[in-house]
């Protein structure tokens, strides 16, 4: 087993050979503070800040709500499963260089035969990876800096932030949304829940004390990872008896392809007519996510877990300050709810957004799907652009959208993927950061053809340097 120390000097090696990263290319602009601006300070911030450092953009920030880096993300505070739902081996922040991929890191710790014996990444050691990714490369992230509104400006954007409680404003020209599952919409709570005591129920998008949750009788609802993650949570914590209601009749597969192991779905997705995206979106959300096994085998490992399938709440009420549920022709009594139901995608829905979210296209406004494929979640989420760009609801009202680039699950119409999550990265990272120096140079082109057909540059040499061997016409000799 290599150690940390060998580990970490194989990056710097690895980075030593492809080369220092190049200077800062863009001119600087009196009236703007950061040519880019990334919000999200976790796994998808850290690896853009690299990629768009490895690609000559500079004056590049990243912001997080977040208090510090512990808190940031999802990974030690939201996320409730033991292990990563992807491929261990999946291409990821490492943007092609093994050196500073998770496997180069764990097996600088574990060893190779302990990689090997792993079937997914343990979700705490990837975080641990991520930690270890961000400091290595000296990624600064601005913690307790909140985005509180994005109002468009001639050629940039003012920021409105609450940094540590107060107000500040900040312009940038391009911002890069990688804030996770809510970064465009909100937790979807279901209607029944909501006329509940907010002290009754949470969303899994929450911190929640499990221990509070000893010995009580909790309701989980959903179906997906997230519900039976938090089941999972909740029976170790030793809850009295967990119930998990799914509207489904079976806690099945996917019966549909899984286009990131499909190298030419993955890679010509976005291409794809709109019939065609959309088809695959509205199948996918017919059948619903499902758990990974282990997360099935965590929660049935207890006695006390039941599961109850094709089994919507009808109705819920508080009495006595517990919950009383009617499910089908049943009535139970709880003593707290958990919505394991997912999010909605909606950037009408965004108070940060308020300025001009009402000219953003949105599916709906793009694409009339056949009656029997209408679905009205789908059709808020935006319809982007090549470059994960938000587009013009009306062509000639709003061309700064343009500048805001979108790396959450609010592309997952558009391009078929959970995007922000690992998959992700290896195909829309580098598209994005393309667009993105093809954007700021050619808005600066007048002073890049300055620049590059300047002739008030230091010559390399000068021409004494080849003097002597300049070839001379010998004189002719005279004629006698």
């Amino acid at each position: 087993m290599t150690t940390t120390t060998d580990a970490d000097f194989a990056a710097r090696e690895a980075l030593r050979l492809i080369g220092p990263d190049p200077e800062n290319w863009i001119p600087d602009h009196p009236e703007i503070d950061h040519n880019v601006t990334i919000v999200g300070g976790s796994g998808s911030g850290s690896t853009f800040a690299f990629a768009l450092r490895r690609a000559g953009i500079g004056r590049v920030t990243i912001i997080d709500a977040a208090e510090n880096e512990a808190n940031a993300g999802v990974w030690l505070t939201r996320a409730r499963m033991k292990k990563l739902r992807t491929p261990k081996n999946l291409p990821g922040p490492e943007l092609g260089i093994p050196e500073l991929s998770f496997q180069a890191w764990y097996e600088a710790r574990h060893g190779s035969e302990a990689y090997a014996a792993i079937d997914r990444i343990p979700r705490v050691l990837w975080a641990e990876y991520l930690s270890w990714y961000r400091h290595f490369l000296d990624i600064p992230v601005r913690y307790q800096t909140k985005l509180v509104r994005v109002e468009p400006a001639a050629g940039f954007f003012r920021l409105h932030l609450e940094v540590n409680g107060v107000t500040q404003v900040e312009t940038t020209r391009k911002i890069i949304f990688a804030n996770g599952v809510a970064g465009t919409g909100g937790a979807n709570i279901p209607s029944v829940l909501t006329s509940l005591p907010r002290n009754l129920y949470a969303h899994t998008s929450e911190e929640i004390d499990f221990e509070a949750l000893r010995g009580k009788k909790v309701a989980v609802l959903g179906a997906a990872a997230s519900a039976f993650d938090a089941a999972g949570v909740a029976l170790e914590s030793g809850a009295k008896e967990v119930h998990l209601f799914a509207r489904r009749s079976q806690i099945a597969s996917l019966p549909v392809i899984r286009v990131r192991g499909y190298p030419g779905a993955y890679n010509n997705y976005w291409q794809l007519p709109d019939a065609a995206r959309w088809f695959q979106a509205w199948r996918f959300n017919q059948v619903g996510s499902t758990p990974p096994p282990d997360a099935i085998e965590r929660v049935t490992a207890f006695a006390n877990f039941h599961l109850h399938l094709s089994a919507p709440w009808k109705e819920a009420n508080a009495q006595d300050d517990r919950i009383v549920a009617q499910v089908n022709d049943d009535v139970f009594e709880f003593d707290f709810a958990i919505a394991g139901t997912g999010y909605f995608v909606d950037p009408t829905r965004r108070p940060e957004l308020a300025d001009f979210a009402h000219h953003i296209a949105l599916w709906r406004d793009r694409y009339e799907p056949p009656a029997d494929q209408r679905n009205e979640q789908l059709s808020t989420y935006p319809y982007l652009g090549s470059a994960h760009e938000y587009l013009e609801k009306v062509p000639g009202t709003a061309s700064y959208l343009k500048d805001i680039h979108v790396f959450n699950p609010a592309g997952f119409v558009s391009f078929g993927l959970p995007i922000g999550d690992v998959p992700s990265i290896r195909r829309d990272v580098p598209a994005i950061v393309s667009r993105i120096s093809h954007d700021l140079f050619f808005a600066d082109w007048s002073l890049h053809e300055a620049r590059i057909t300047s002739d008030n540059v230091a010559p390399d040499f000068e021409p004494s340097l080849y003097a002597n061997a300049v070839w001379q016409q010998p004189a002719k000799a005279g004629v006698g």
